[in-house]
């Protein structure tokens, strides 16, 4: 029998995995990674937020991922008709970095995993979580490989970053569904051969067309741009034919990319992703716990998804570690509570965002520079500092702010109308 023990078994070798495997390494802990893909390979995902690069500093990630002249990502721009809203990262509210990437996920995750092994984690690819048995918090987990072998890992401890794959919740019927409304996206990555010069050709942007439907436009290092629209799952679904025919047809929507993208050849076929955002029962469990998209995906409107997979990747990570040395650890308190209080501030706005409270407040005229900051720094991924107000009162404040702006426009119009 083909077996072999370590102290933690992490699934997934993404982003999530890698800081999760690279914290624990750095620990002198027994890790090991098992991927069901082979790398490189593609996710979606290629737009990060600057609190991440504070997880791949802590766990010795960053050097390597600087190397790679990634297109920087200094903020972000939000288009609807001939309103504009700018956010500069510099201009936040909460201290942290300033800037961050868009990158091509096939070439960062596999950068992230290489570097992941130079420090000395194994990682087994083309290997697939097919069954795990639980006896305490040991582990006995099924593994199978791409020529259909099967072996076995003993772990002390699961870390479950497998994130669409969501291995655990699969195999321990964990999931359950989303509160959020349902959401689906079809996206490609373009040869973006009519790029502008300047920094019109490397900003981050999403373009509104209808309130509930907007495009991402995600401009990387190489010359190629991810596009891709975001809808309800109705809306995705009305258009015909193949997804590349689908998705030229949407972009007539965008007057303001059309032109741009209209010709530029695609590098695959458009996928389609429906009613991407999931939820689970419960992210831990007697010897597992669950990271990133494997437990929570919200939507990709604010790009958290990242940020969210390496902040609960290092955390545990960080409670991996204090089980592994016998120390006293409250999961409730430590983990799922600081990771459900970042999840609710973002599923605030991205609800806000889709009642259109959150859209009134961007493109609201004259712009509020405290406000503005505040909100920034939500966007930049600072959602855990409470000093910040947009996010301690993240359920209301923009409800509030949309209610004032409602008042105000209702207001003009009693004047222009004496």
């Amino acid at each position: 029998m083909n077996t072999e023990n370590v102290d933690v078994l992490v699934i997934g070798a993404g982003p999530s995995g890698c800081v999760s495997a690279s914290y624990l390494i750095n620990n002198n802990i027994n890790v090991k990674i098992v991927e069901k893909s082979k790398f490189p390979r593609y996710v979606i995902g290629e737009s990060l937020l600057p609190r991440c690069m504070d997880h791949f500093e802590e766990v010795g990630l960053l050097d390597a991922l600087k190397k790679q002249n990634y297109q920087v990502k200094k903020g972000a721009r939000f288009l609807k008709g001939d309103n504009v809203c700018n956010f500069d990262f510099s201009k936040k509210f909460t201290e942290g970095w300033d800037w961050t990437w868009q990158v091509p996920r096939a070439h960062f995750d596999n950068i992230l995993a290489e570097e992941t092994q130079r420090k000395g984690v194994p990682i087994d690819f083309e290997n697939e979580v097919i069954d795990v048995t639980f006896e305490g918090s040991n582990s006995k987990t099924s593994v199978k490989d791409k020529a259909g072998n099967i072996k076995f890992i003993n772990a002390k401890y699961i870390i479950d970053a497998s994130g669409y794959g969501r291995a655990l919740p699969r195999l321990l019927n964990l999931i359950k569904p989303s509160t959020l409304p349902k959401h689906s996206s079809i996206f490609t990555i373009t040869k973006d051969i009519n790029r502008p010069k300047g920094d019109e050709g490397t900003l981050i942007t999403f373009d509104i067309v209808d309130t509930q439907v907007w495009l991402w436009v995600i401009p990387f290092s190489d010359g190629t741009t991810s596009i891709g629209f975001v809808g309800p799952t109705d809306f995705i679904n009305s258009y015909k034919g193949s997804p590349t025919e689908r998705l030229k047809e949407m972009l007539k929507l965008s007057t303001y990319f059309y032109d741009r993208f209209k010709d530029a050849p695609y590098t695959f076929e458009p996928k389609i992703i429906q009613n991407f955002s999931t939820a689970v029962k419960q992210v831990y469990g007697q010897g597992y716990i669950l990271t990133g998209n494997s437990g929570e995906f919200l939507d990709p409107v604010f790009s958290s998804g990242v940020t969210f997979a390496t902040e609960t990747g290092l955390l545990a990570a960080k409670m991996a570690a204090k089980i592994i040395n016998n120390q006293t650890v409250d999961l409730e308190k430590e983990y799922v509570e600081p990771v459900q209080f970042g999840v609710d501030v973002f599923k605030s706005y991205v609800n806000e965002w889709y009642s259109e409270n959150l859209q009134k407040v961007f493109f609201h005229r004259p712009e509020n520079a405290e406000i503005k900051e505040k909100i920034c720094a939500v966007l930049a991924g600072y959602v855990w500092d409470e000093t910040n107000p947009f996010v301690k009162k993240h359920d209301r404040v923009i409800k509030s702010m949309a209610h004032l702006i409602d008042m105000e426009v209702e207001q003009r119009k009693k004047v222009a109308n004496k």
